[in-house]
């Protein structure tokens, strides 16, 4: 039977963990075993003693739950200690941030460890259940919503009281993908006046559909800026022009800006610029949701509420892991789904790795970096 290992993150402040008991049980009902390092959800709210009620072992240490594995999950790449301690030939998934940690795959593939990203899963509609990014971007936009609502100094609803009324807030988010869907929709739960913008001009209707107004120069130009695969078209510089303008004069307005985008490999689009910020009234807040690939708001700091003649620029990494146990769910089922393609049709543990997910994923195999956007 073979074995899963899932052991604690130990990238600072990582909260979340690769497997929650409720898919241990669905794990070990595909015909795999599982093994736990001891503590590794409890940031989470998943205690080792759920972990054994489920039917998982319970390890004293990241060596000892890795020995034997034959897959281990992880929510972050695995740290030195943890490479070493796995076996030639295992097989290790996860958020691996491929682009940026390098060294990291280096050292799996002269392990001789085949790693799967889950970053990499392809957009299709059987691999959809296994969309890490999307999950976890899920929350990262409901918990934007949260900081930003902490950070701000007044409430975000309207309210009607026998002392006078208070005004709802007006919230502007950048990026209308997942994340920032999800902002809308909770700004809208919590009342306040919600404002988007996108430079896809399909986003426009699922902005609307969340009862917010879509911002942008809606000529010729932009209902023209989408390819036929769904991707933005680079526009001209003077619709750049007209489109910052536009932006710029929106921005001075708000209290909140909430900024979303992110390009898989590259550095953050910078969206915000200190001018911008500037032109905001004190007591405004900014979060960026970018902030660990060099930010979308300039002058965010990694980790800091970055305060800037009164206005608030949220610099908080991991977004997901504030919210850790919904997070962890989440991701586990995505893992969890995942597996089902590491055992054959006769419930043997027999990846094959000319499957369209698993072959997309493949990062690290047979002592090398193999996947194409990697290759030197």
């Amino acid at each position: 039977m073979p074995v899963i290992a899932v052991t604690q993150e130990r990238r600072a402040g990582e909260t979340r963990v690769a497997a929650v008991p409720e898919t241990v049980k669905k794990l070990i009902a595909a015909g795999f075993s599982v093994v736990v390092e001891r503590g590794a959800g409890l940031a989470a709210a998943c205690p080792d003693a759920d972990y054994e009620a489920a039917g998982a072992s319970v390890a004293a240490s990241a060596q000892e739950a890795l020995a034997a594995a034959d897959v281990a999950f992880k929510v972050r790449a695995p740290a030195d200690e943890e490479i070493a301690a796995l076996k030639p030939g295992a097989l290790v998934v996860g958020l691996l941030n491929p682009h940026q940690d390098r060294v990291v795959l280096d050292a799996l593939a002269t392990k001789g460890v085949s790693a799967f990203a889950m970053e990499f899963v392809p957009r299709i509609t059987r691999a959809q259940v296994m969309d890490a990014l999307s999950s976890q971007a899920n929350l990262a936009g409901y918990r934007a919503v949260i900081e930003a609502a902490q950070a701000y100094g007044k409430a975000l609803p309207m309210m009607m009281t026998a002392a006078g009324t208070i005004a709802a807030a007006k919230v502007f988010v950048m990026g209308a993908g997942v994340a920032g869907l999800q902002a809308i929709a909770t700004a809208r739960r919590l009342g306040a006046v919600v404002t988007a913008t996108d430079v896809r001009p399909a986003a426009k209707e699922q902005v609307e559909s969340l009862g917010a107004k879509f911002v942008a120069v809606e000529d010729e130009e932009f209902k023209q800026a989408e390819t036929a695969a769904g991707y933005a078209k680079e526009m001209s510089a003077e619709y750049k022009a007209k489109q910052a303008a536009l932006v710029s004069d929106h921005i001075r307005k708000q209290d909140i800006v909430i900024t979303t985008a992110l390009i898989p490999g590259r550095p953050a689009p910078r969206l915000v610029s200190a001018d911008q910020v500037a032109s905001m009234k004190p007591g405004s807040v900014l979060v960026d949701l970018a902030v660990e690939q060099g930010g979308n708001v300039e002058g965010s700091r990694v980790g800091e509420v970055f305060d800037t003649a009164g206005v608030k620029i949220v610099g908080y990494p991991n977004l997901p892991g504030r919210v850790a146990a919904d997070a962890s769910a989440l991701y586990a089922r995505n893992l969890t789904a995942f597996a089902t393609l590491l055992m054959n049709k006769e419930g043997q543990f027999a990846p094959d790795l000319e499957d369209e997910i698993l072959k997309a994923a493949l990062v690290t195999h047979g002592g090398a970096v193999v996947h194409p956007s990697l290759k030197a």
